[in-house]
């Protein structure tokens, strides 16, 4: 009998077929990070904050995800494990804090989730008023109705989620497609905006010192930070992929495109629109965007491209979150439930299906902020703490686990220990100084996202209820890994992957 996290030998599993190209990993991350629901939306509120300074405050922020992805590429390349920051975390710093970051990555991918049906509802009922189709009996059709819209996407929420079940390989190839025609809309669209935008170019766009405020910027960067993040997915499903490396070089491609579509993105709306036009039209941005440069029905692509985006990202979100939650299951972290897997399809089915449960139940829970806006501003914020957390967190194990390599290799030291310590001390910087204005900017609390004692709560919440499950995963499961720090080998218990 070997040793094992668990101390005996794990029950036999099928052998994962590695059948995942980059392509696929690409696929998936991208999907994940949905470049064209950050651009039709994101901009516009980060607009709100930084005001016509998008591509500096997108440049800006590149920079420590940028180090964060060179952890990510060199810890995935000695321990490719599903759970990754979990694993990495805890096995370089700390269990609880290894946890911490397996939960507030779940709790946050729960919340996108959510935010993410609203808005594939109000793109589809977009799409339905350009078709003309303004009333279904004598319901008035409302694209900004946050229970309408909530109510169409859990609908696309349910449908996205089966097909999950049924294996990696079907979703990604559905989402290359989806991603082809979103790109294409992308670069045409913002192509002829940059040359046919009624408002003069300004090198002063790329100049982050004129952003208004230093909560301006600190603000601004963590909504660019939360418009970037997704990359991380293609490690997600790096036990499920033919060679290890492929998920490294997915991330990468992934966040190197990301780059240049916000810039190209950014650049073209601050061309096309004025500042009030940009921070004003939130979830109908790139609708707006698309009018005001073509008429019908050319004018309507971007509306699919975006309805595209967010269909693609839901999918995208429910595969590594169930990747993540049977990495920690298989620790004895969390329920047995989440590591079940599907005798049909080879995947973890019940932890997917109880995901997308999960993130209908969190988005009917969100009805009580009566105006999307509202709920995408709130979450937004709340997400980019918590990930910011996360990033630095895994960043900062990267740095302990090579630290041998400043005395070895001064170069190789710098890339592996100072870049990622440099971005994580840039990112839990930005985290606490935005906590600190959210508390100071209100003096009462009300469930509203201009009120900055409940966009505080709202992180504070995530991270709370992950040492609370830890506490009980620790004293009352009695999981091994809160003994040492050790993730199970992801050779030991694997998922089937189907070629489907």
């Amino acid at each position: 009998m070997s040793e094992t996290p668990f101390g005996v030998d794990p029950p036999a599993q099928p052998e994962l077929r590695k059948s995942l190209s980059v392509l696929d990993g690409v696929a998936v991350a991208a999907s994940s990070t949905a470049a064209t629901t950050s651009i039709g939306i994101g901009l516009g509120v980060t607009a709100g904050v930084v005001g016509l300074h998008l591509p500096a405050i997108m440049l800006l922020a590149f920079l420590p995800i940028l180090g964060i992805a060179g952890a990510y590429s060199r810890l995935n390349k000695v321990e490719p494990n599903a759970g990754n920051g979990y694993v990495w975390v805890g096995r370089s710093l700390n269990p609880w804090l290894g946890f911490m970051v397996g939960w507030v990555n779940f709790v946050a991918s729960i919340a996108f989730l959510a935010y993410t049906t609203a808005v594939t509802g109000s793109a589809m009922l977009q799409l339905a008023g350009d078709a003309g189709l303004h009333r279904i009996g004598s319901l008035a059709l409302d694209p900004d109705s946050t229970a309408q819209t909530t109510a169409v996407g859990i609908l696309v929420l349910v449908a996205v989620t089966l097909t999950a079940v049924t294996g990696v390989r079907t979703a990604a190839r559905l989402q290359t497609w989806l991603l082809v025609f979103e790109y294409v809309v992308l670069l045409g669209f913002c192509g002829y905006g940059i040359v046919a935008g009624p408002h003069p170019f300004e090198l002063s766009w790329f100049n982050p010192f004129e952003i208004p405020s230093a909560t301006g910027l600190a603000q601004g960067l963590l909504l660019s930070v939360f418009c970037y993040w997704g990359f991380d997915a293609a490690f997600t499903v790096n036990e499920e992929v033919r060679d290890p490396r492929d998920a490294s070089k997915a991330g990468t491609i992934t966040l190197v495109t990301m780059l240049g579509l916000f810039l190209l993105g950014s650049i073209a709306f601050q061309r096309v629109l004025s500042e009030g036009e940009l921070a004003g039209h939130g979830a109908q941005g790139l609708a707006y965007f698309g009018d005001r440069l073509a008429s019908q029905p050319l004018a309507a692509l971007p509306l699919v491209a975006l309805m595209f985006s967010a269909v693609a990202s839901l999918q995208a979100g429910v595969i590594p979150t169930a990747r993540g939650m049977f990495a920690m299951s298989r620790d004895r972290t969390l329920g047995p439930v989440w590591a079940k897997v599907s005798p049909r399809y080879g995947t973890p089915a019940v932890g997917t299906v109880l995901i997308g449960a999960l993130a209908t139940t969190v988005a009917v829970l969100a009805l009580v902020i009566p105006r999307l806006s509202d709920m995408i501003n709130a979450t937004v914020n709340a997400v980019g703490i918590v990930v910011a957390l996360s990033y630095a967190l895994t960043a900062l194990a990267a740095a302990v686990r090579f630290r041998s390599l400043l005395r070895e290799d001064w170069r190789q030291g710098v890339r592996a220990v100072v870049l990622p310590t440099l971005s994580a001390v840039a990112l839990l910087g930005l985290g606490g100084y935005l906590g600190w204005s959210f508390y100071s900017s209100a003096d009462h609390f009300e469930v509203s996202a201009d009120n900055g004692w409940f966009l505080l709560l709202m992180p504070i919440a995530m991270i709370v209820s992950g040492f609370v499950v830890a506490a009980w995963a620790k004293w009352v499961r009695r999981s091994p890994y809160f003994r040492t720090g050790v993730g199970t080998d992801a050779d030991s218990q694997q998922l089937l992957t189907t070629a489907n």
